[in-house]
């Protein structure tokens, strides 16, 4: 159990270090090819943030653990709205001035229900994950056009402005790029190593694990980055960050999961977690376009995301930390 412990914190602790690397590598490699910032911002960045759930998703499994995977995905999701986005705006009210940003919010709520489609029978199969991959692929070519066609939307300045200002050369960022992706495959096997063996030890689920330790360490990246935007005043990198990584996590890292291995799920999780991410997507979608031209996420907002998050760890705890039969 100890072991298993250090595994998992050592794994986080490399995992989200590992995770930057990688992002700053691909980011600094794209901008060198000449990519549009708002296309790398909602590419590059995106996909990078989403890397550490994609990784330890695919590894999961492949290890026969595709409720980990899960769990990972959707845990993620809900702490990106409500954990990180409300810290974030208690330390510093969220403005959302992107164009890009309110086009983006309609789209993650229809990914959301479509996801539901693919619940009801309680299982993911392998053609419902591929059909993800295709509609991943589809949004990957949506961003790609909005970004080269939005060349002046406060995002795209804001992207330009963060990307600026860590420049690195070519052959830096390639390095970066390789060993960025190599530890987050070496840290995640060793977090989903300790994560199962805890959850054994524990006698609860995968999809449990999954959905809270994991989730929560894989979502760091986010918090961080976010903090990080709204210090610097680039509210609308912060909201867009974590809207495209609940995008890829969705279509992507559920996706890939279920393509390796279908995946069998408890009924809690269409009841439970897939109906507390609705709400938290669709409350932010009202608090960050609910004005004519500005929305705002402001501190009472925060406060309402955390309360809602603590609330639904308790349901969580009251709910699944008993192993299925």
């Amino acid at each position: 159990m100890t072991l298993s412990i250090v595994a998992v914190v050592l794994g986080l602790a490399v995992l989200v270090w590992s995770a930057d690397r990688f992002v700053e590598g691909a980011a600094a490699v794209a901008r060198h090819l000449g990519m549009a910032p708002l296309v790398i911002g909602m590419v590059i960045i995106g996909f990078g943030t989403s890397a550490p759930e994609m990784v330890v998703s695919a590894l999961a499994s492949m290890q026969g653990n595709p409720a980990l995977a899960l769990g990972n995905a959707y845990g993620s999701n809900i702490t990106n709205i409500a954990l990180v986005l409300g810290i974030t705006a208690l330390l510093a009210p969220i403005a959302v001035k992107s164009v890009v940003i309110r086009r983006e919010m309609p789209v993650l709520i229809a990914i959301t229900l479509l996801s539901a489609v693919f619940l009801l029978d309680y299982q993911i199969t392998r053609l419902e994950a591929v059909l993800l991959l295709v509609v991943f692929l589809g949004y990957m070519g949506w961003s790609v056009w909005i970004g080269s066609k939005s060349s002046d939307d406060s995002l795209a300045a804001e992207y330009t402005q963060e990307i600026d200002s860590h420049p690195l050369p070519m052959k830096p960022a390639i390095i970066w790029l390789i060993v960025g992706l190599l530890l987050l495959i070496v840290s995640s096997r060793a977090l989903v190593w300790g994560a199962v063996n805890i959850a054994v030890s524990l006698g609860v689920s995968d999809l449990v694990i999954g959905l809270t330790v994991v989730a929560i360490g894989t979502s760091l990246p986010e918090l961080a980055s976010a903090i990080a935007a709204t210090r610097k005043n680039e509210h609308d990198l912060a909201l867009g960050n974590v809207i495209g990584s609940n995008m890829f996590n969705t279509l992507a890292v559920v996706g890939i999961a279920g393509a390796i291995e279908p995946v069998s799920l408890e009924p809690l999780v269409l009841s439970r977690d897939w109906v507390a991410m609705a709400i938290l997507t669709l409350l932010l979608m009202v608090f960050s376009i609910r004005k004519a031209r500005q929305g705002r996420i402001n501190r009472v907002h925060g406060l309402i995301f955390i309360c809602l998050y603590l609330l639904y760890t308790l349901y969580l705890l009251k709910t699944g930390f008993i192993a299925p039969q």
